[in-house]
């Protein structure tokens, strides 16, 4: 239905990384989400790359590049669709882009709520269980409560106390930093900055792609 920029995980609520986002928000942030939806918080993602398949050949090629992800983090909980999240959501829709090929009327049909429950569904049953799970992170010496039990499986898309415990994290960047490393006698980065509707470079050497501008800095 839609495409965009954004990357989106999963997290348990009572995870420490779900209170951070919400904590490090700006005041009006947080006044934008729901009891479950919200955030704002500023992130930093990193992952290295060492090897990937060519998209045409299908071989797998050394790559050897970080990307370092900036921006800012957004829970959806189950709460998503309710007026208190609207600001959200609208933060969100921003930086999304709609698929060539569909139609308002298809997204009429598209839901936030619904988009949370396929990234539920997208866990094996296992993995749903850990949401029903003890609290991540709390010691062991306090026993968990009635019904958080390890190793559950969890077949209801609609569990409650899964679902209760459940979020989608999306960062909507602002700024990623691409370091090549695959030839190590000439280490190369970029910086793709993200200026939205503004089609003019604002860095030195900067050219403006879509809605990112790229320039090339030393590594």
């Amino acid at each position: 239905m839609f495409e965009s920029d954004m990357i989106a995980f999963t997290t348990d609520a009572r995870m420490e990384k779900a209170a951070e986002i919400v904590d490090t928000a700006s005041e009006e942030r947080i006044e934008a989400g729901g009891e479950m939806t919200g955030g704002g918080g500023p992130v930093e993602a990193v992952f290295w790359i060492e090897k990937a398949k060519d998209a045409q050949t299908g071989e797998e090629r050394k790559v050897m590049t970080q990307w370092r992800i900036r921006g800012s983090a957004w829970l959806l909980g189950p709460d998503v669709d309710s007026e208190g999240a609207k600001k959200v959501r609208e933060v969100l829709r921003q930086r999304m882009r709609r698929l060539e090929g569909k139609t308002q009327e298809d997204e009429e049909q598209w839901s936030w709520s619904r988009e949370v429950t396929a990234h539920f569904g997208n866990l094996n049953p296992v993995m749903r269980g850990t949401f029903r799970g003890p609290p991540p992170g709390q010691p062991v010496a306090f026993p968990p409560g009635k019904g958080e039990e390890l190793g559950q499986e969890v077949v209801d898309l609609q569990d409650e106390v899964a679902r209760r415990n459940f979020r989608v994290v999306v960062i909507v960047p602002t700024e990623v930093d691409q370091v090549d490393l695959s030839d190590a006698k000439r280490a190369r980065r970029w910086l793709y900055l993200w200026r939205g509707n503004s089609y003019h470079a604002k860095e030195a050497g900067g050219e403006v792609e879509g809605e990112w501008e790229k320039v090339e800095v030393w590594p």
